[in-house]
């Protein structure tokens, strides 16, 4: 579905990405671990459309989007959940929702859609008009993630989705995550910090370090990697 090939970026005459080549299929949870600044979050704001690269090229479902602009990401299927969350504060939960909706024509879809986030995350159905900005961090998270599933995508990139949030909270995170996988078959890359979750349901992984991709392999092999536990494991 997902083709990155031979992708490098530069901030002036900072690299921040060298040579990254991933291909993520039309099926299954994909992730990207690694230290902070690391790249990870240029990785995939380049895949959205907010950073272009200097070199190499982007494909999806065939259709090269390498420095189309992000709005023309979204259209083609790829929906980003960013970190931070980036919510829009001053609105209701429920108009957070539609802005998401925006690609979707069919208003049947987009209340379907609405009842599918609902599902997923409760306490969103409960404080549906109430302003954004008064949400809770792990209640904003679960409402940056509704939004990119309203563009109905085939892809979804979830960046950091772990950030700030209490342990609770991010077994919750982490659940969905497989759920949405399950009931809805959108193949998911999640780029984050928090080693561990990410690889526990990754079926394939990807180790980036200062801008390069240095071990890669499933989710349970990295796990079982002493390079991996020694540098991000803890161990």
């Amino acid at each position: 579905m997902l083709e990155i090939k031979n992708v490098s970026c530069h901030y002036g005459v900072i690299q921040a990405l060298k040579d990254i080549s991933i291909t993520i299929p039309d099926e299954g949870i994909y992730a990207v671990i690694g230290a902070n600044g690391a790249g990870k979050s240029t990785l995939i704001n380049t895949i959205a459309g907010l950073v272009t690269p200097t070199s190499g090229s982007i494909t999806f479902n065939g259709k090269e989007i390498t420095s189309i602009p992000t709005k023309d990401v979204i259209r083609n299927g790829i929906a980003l959940c960013p970190e931070g969350r980036r919510i829009f504060k001053n609105i209701s939960v429920y108009e957070n929702l539609l802005g998401g909706a925006y690609v979707v024509k069919d208003k049947k879809r987009v209340a379907e859609n609405v009842e599918y986030v609902y599902d997923l995350f409760p306490r969103l159905r409960e404080r549906r008009r109430q302003l954004a900005g008064t949400l809770s961090g792990g209640e904003q998270q679960m409402l940056a993630m509704g939004r990119a599933l309203m563009t109905d995508p085939k892809l979804l990139l979830l960046d950091e989705p772990s950030m700030g949030l209490a342990p609770n909270l991010i077994d919750f995170t982490f659940e969905t995550i497989v759920r949405i996988h399950k009931e809805r078959h959108i193949p998911s890359l999640v780029v984050e910090q928090n080693s561990e979750m990410a690889l526990s349901v990754a079926e394939y992984a990807y180790v980036l370090e200062i801008g390069k991709l240095t071990l890669q392999g499933t989710g349970v092999e990295l796990l079982a990697s002493d390079e991996v536990k020694n540098k991000y494991l803890g161990a």
